[in-house]
């Protein structure tokens, strides 16, 4: 196995190696959807059950408006490049294939 490269892999080996990465990023994906979803469902909740704390004053804005007006598209765009950068290190690792490989038939995880 040392002599061979990527493209001489077996169908099987190519399967796996997508598997990894698909499984790793799928697992990214549903913890940066799930910051997001805290976010998001959180504000009518903290308006619901803490009014005082969300009309209270910051930077002549109330805190839920300073939230949606200010901070929630800067929040957005710092889970996004997040999500990019632990997505391209997801695929870095797994760019020593003979590594997953060696790993996925002992049963082990690179990069976790």
């Amino acid at each position: 196995m040392p002599d061979r490269t990527v493209l001489e892999l077996s169908a099987e080996e190519h399967a796996t190696l997508a598997h990894r990465v698909m499984r790793r990023q799928g697992a990214l994906s549903l913890r940066v959807a799930a910051v997001f979803a805290v976010l998001v469902l959180g504000l009518p909740l903290v308006n619901a059950y803490w009014p005082d704390l969300a009309n209270a004053e910051v930077g002549g804005f109330t805190v839920t408006w300073l939230f949606l007006g200010v901070l929630f598209y800067p929040i957005t765009v710092a889970l996004a490049f997040y999500f990019v950068r632990k997505s391209d290190k997801i695929e870095a690792e797994c760019t020593d294939w003979r590594a997953v490989l060696a790993d996925e038939a002992s049963g082990r995880e690179v990069g976790r």
